[in-house]
């Protein structure tokens, strides 16, 4: 008999219901599809139906992968779920999700790390089996970014139609933003996880996860927070301050920096090296911060998985969704070594190493 471990027992994954291609954000702000995709690779994104949040994504994906691990939902005795676009300010969303799956009153933690936040997930998931505070957990990583979008009602009628048009005015403000929204989508990923005694390697074997603060200016939302008084004002919304401030330029030189570094510190920190990794799962932020890390590291096409051209960056979302479809062609059989790395707001970055 080994040490406990988290085994990976089973996936899932939920889609928002609207595609939106660049040519359909091009109709209100001043972008195109050769703009986007020379800087980002993205050519797609879905978007929720107004009402949705992230619980409602997070329950479906849950349900998904409960299902694929042959799991009932009442089995489930510690929920940890990602997100930075809760439904609302408070309470959080693993409480909702646990609600929606009908599930009894357990813990259930709502973490912040952004873009991190699922490998940070990974982390606590590793932490709660291995001290035997938990024997099965379900991890959700859920964002709906269409919350965060400054778009007016006339903006999304006409993003869906093409006949309609927006004013020179609304263009204009919807223009401001045009290096965000082009980049985000809504989606939700969940995997489940159950200890494992068994002394065949399999499991979380370890991670390395860092938060550095000096560099919170590149990647952040200027307003709505306890740093302002009121917390939030209509002047504030009016002037863009609800919307996140990105420096592409700062995020694109760390990450293809510290993304390949995390991840060899981290396959080394449990005995391993390159040679030995079968596939990389990335945060998908941008195509070309991937191909850069890819580069770095050396790795062929076949050992890493990106998607981003069809979803876009969904957030804690996308490390369980890019695993899924790696998953599902073929790339993660069992016996599997895995790092999931990704870099997001905070700073926080990271790597975790599973064997499957």
């Amino acid at each position: 008999m080994g040490e406990v471990r988290a085994l990976l027992a089973g996936t899932g994954v939920s889609i928002a219901n609207n595609e939106v291609d660049n040519h359909m954000l091009a109709r209100i702000c001043e972008t195109g599809d050769q703009w986007i995709r020379e800087r980002s690779g993205i050519r797609t994104r879905f978007y929720v139906d107004e009402g949705v949040g992230s619980s409602d994504l997070g329950t479906e994906a849950a349900k998904a992968a409960l299902e694929d691990a042959g799991v009932e939902a009442g089995e489930v005795d510690y929920i940890v779920c990602a997100t930075m676009t809760p439904d609302h300010y408070f309470p959080g969303t693993g409480t909702l999700i646990q609600s929606k799956l009908g599930i009894d009153p357990l813990p259930a933690l709502d973490i912040r790390q952004q873009c991190a936040g699922f490998a940070y997930g990974l982390q606590t998931v590793d932490a709660l089996i291995r001290s035997g505070l938990a024997r099965t957990v379900l991890l959700v990583g859920t964002d709906v970014h269409s919350s965060l979008i400054p778009w007016s009602e006339k903006s999304w009628q006409a993003l869906y139609d093409a006949d309609l048009k927006v004013d020179p005015e609304t263009y204009a403000f919807n223009s401001q933003f045009r290096h965000l929204v082009v980049l985000f989508g809504d989606a939700a990923g969940a995997m489940v996880f159950r200890a494992h005694e068994e002394d065949d390697g399999r499991g979380i074997l370890g991670s390395k996860l860092y938060g550095d603060g000096a560099h919170k200016d590149i990647l952040f939302v200027p307003g709505v927070g306890s740093a302002h008084r009121p917390f939030v004002d209509a002047a504030m919304i009016a002037q863009g301050g609800a919307v996140p401030h990105m420096d592409g330029r700062s995020v694109f030189k760390l990450a293809v920096t510290r993304m390949p570094k995390v991840t060899v510190e981290a396959l080394q920190h449990v005995g391993y090296g390159l040679d030995d990794l079968d596939l990389l799962i990335m945060h998908q932020a941008n195509l070309r911060i991937n191909e850069a890390a890819q580069k770095q590291l050396g790795l062929p096409d076949a050992k890493v998985h990106n998607n981003i051209h069809r979803y876009g960056n969904t957030t804690s979302a996308t490390l369980p969704l890019a695993f899924f479809e790696a998953r599902e062609a073929g790339k993660a059989p069992e016996g599997s070594l895995v790092a999931f790395t990704a870099l997001g707001a905070g700073l926080h970055y990271g790597s975790v190493v599973v064997r499957l």
